[in-house]
């Protein structure tokens, strides 16, 4: 197998491990308040959205950490080890206790900002300036392929179900947990760099993963890549960047998290009112990855730039929240056990209620690839810190978007995303203005970002 053959073959190898790590990760999130409402055992008073809005905040403020992290155990074992306890998170679910629940929120915080950063340099070992387009292409494909299978599981094991019993859960999560160490062993296939590296092919690639003689050396490098990270963060573009980034965080908590739950809560969907949790799932997965395709693979072919992209996600996500405003009912993401019976300004439809989920699954593809893409471009030199900062703010938010869903009438969280979002893409515009303007003067063809 040749050197480029070993490099794809990782980059499948990953994108496989990733799709089944969060085909039972997202599942997991999409039905977990939905499954701890149905709860009889009253020792147990955890909450989902709480445990997502500490899993966000730990995840967040180990960004800062996390390349240090990778740096010393190596990106290979630092993903198995956060596979592990990605799958200990979901195993909580198959018999709860709110203790367990929350400290493997804590843990699953601190695993996921490691396992990002470390996919972070297995993708930048195994691609080169020729195939960085191909193989991210590759990765998000499979990656968002995960949307399909565990909701696909959902719809048809719940078809019919009002209530989640005890045997239905531990069922499902059984099964989440198993599919999660598949994942978590797949890593184990990745080639190590040495494996992969052509003959007489420099060794570029040691300050990424940071293979170094001394411990002293990474040190000194983790120190520059945070002191790197503060600077770029009060940078007129990273703030103007950040409001949008902010706006990717709420919205990932309302389709990841809380849609689900105003779905199952409502009882006017009847006996199909649990397996819609999985159907909504699987067309938030249609809209990622046809967006992905459209936006992520073929952005070399528009001439025309990110905003026109940015504009759709923000009109496609504002017909998705002005469609649920009149579908939902108010209090169906706060919604107790026996869900609720209210009306909105029509008769719940759940045709409707599926065409949203792909909405926000289109829309969502449109910002963030746009956003990985402009900050690639701005960042070519400082892009671990650039990217730092994006999952930083995007995480933070999340927790702080799941924190106020415990308390929030879907009203609220609706009208804080489109004031969010809008603002969100007016500073993207601004951004992107200024990088075609620079462009612009130096000669340059701007469909070429």
């Amino acid at each position: 197998m040749s050197p480029e053959s070993k490099k794809l073959f990782n980059i499948i190898i990953l994108g496989v491990s990733f799709m089944f790590i969060f085909t039972a990760f997202q599942t997991c999130g999409n039905i977990a308040q939905t499954v701890i409402t149905n709860l009889n055992n009253t020792d147990f008073h955890g909450s989902g959205y709480t445990s997502m809005s500490i899993i966000y905040g730990v995840f967040s403020a180990s960004n800062l950490v996390s390349p240090s992290v990778v740096a010393i155990v190596g990106p290979q074992l630092s993903m198995v080890v956060s596979g592990i306890f990605y799958s200990l998170y979901i195993a909580v679910f198959i018999q709860p206790a709110t203790w367990a629940f929350y400290t493997a929120s804590v843990f699953i915080g601190i695993a996921a900002a490691v396992l990002w950063t470390a996919q972070g340099n297995c993708l930048t070992v195994n691609s080169d300036q020729n195939t960085i387009g191909r193989n991210s292409g590759v990765f998000w494909a499979l990656l968002q392929s995960s949307l399909f299978f565990g909701n696909l599981y959902i719809y048809f094991a719940w078809q019919g179900k009002t209530h989640i019993s005890e045997s239905d859960r531990r069922t499902v999560f059984i099964a989440l947990t198993v599919i999660s160490l598949v994942g978590t062993v797949l890593f184990f296939l990745i080639r190590k760099r040495e494996d992969t590296k052509a003959p007489g092919e420099e060794d570029s690639t040691n300050e990424i993963l940071g293979d170094s003689s001394s411990a002293e050396n990474k040190l000194t490098r983790a120190v520059a890549a945070f002191k790197k990270s503060i600077k770029l963060s009060f940078t007129k573009e990273i703030m103007l960047l950040s409001v949008t980034t902010a706006y990717t965080g709420l919205e990932l908590t309302f389709f990841s998290g809380v849609y689900g739950t105003c779905i199952g809560a409502v009882n006017r969907f009847g006996s199909e009112e649990k397996s819609l949790i999985g159907l909504s799932g699987i067309f938030i997965g249609v809209g990622e990855i046809l967006g992905g395709g459209l936006f992520g693979l073929l952005s070399k072919n528009n001439r025309f730039g990110r905003n026109p992209v940015v504009m759709l996600g923000m009109v496609v996500h504002f017909i998705a929240f002005y469609l649920i405003f009149f579908n939902m009912p108010n209090d169906a993401p706060i919604a107790p056990m026996r869900g609720t019976d209210d009306v909105a300004y029509m008769i719940p439809s759940k045709e409707v209620a599926i065409f949203c989920s792909f909405l926000l699954g289109l829309g969502d593809s449109c910002f963030n690839t746009q956003l990985l893409s402009i900050l690639g471009f701005l960042y070519s030199e400082d892009s671990a810190p650039a990217f730092a900062i994006f999952k930083f703010v995007q995480s933070i938010c999340a927790a702080v978007a799941y924190f106020y869903s415990n308390y929030f009438l879907l009203q609220w969280q609706l009208l804080i995303m489109v004031v969010v979002g809008f603002f969100g893409t007016i500073t993207f515009f601004t951004v992107e203005w200024e990088a075609a303007a620079a462009l612009a003067a130096r000669g340059s063809d701007y469909s070429s970002i």
